[in-house]
């Protein structure tokens, strides 16, 4: 069964960078989803599509993989420039602000 080793991307709904620093090893799905005629739910015979398991570094979800037989493909995280600001935050509130306070 194929599977995919990847660190995941910060969410849309935060700045901050938490769950971004585990390796995740995801297997794909083998079988499409069906919705359920009486509820509406989505469901799946693939037990394996909610198996995912996190590792401190890319080197041993491979090993991981490698040992159990997975073969597995490794993308890689595109890098990403930190957002610093000279000042930081708390220069917006600074009592010796040279510009006009806009708020």
């Amino acid at each position: 069964m194929p599977a995919r080793i990847y660190k995941p991307a910060k969410t849309a709904m935060q700045s901050g960078t938490a769950k971004t620093h585990e390796w995740v090893l995801e297997y794909a799905a083998e079988s499409a989803r069906e919705v359920d005629p009486l509820m509406g739910w989505t469901s799946s015979t693939d037990t394996q599509s909610q198996v995912r398991l996190r590792f401190e570094t890319k080197e041993a979800a491979v090993d991981y993989a490698a040992t159990h037989g997975i073969d597995a493909v490794v993308q890689e995280p595109k890098a990403r420039k930190p957002v610093i600001r000279a000042g930081g935050y708390g220069e917006n509130f600074a009592t010796g602000r040279r510009g006009a306070w806009t708020h």
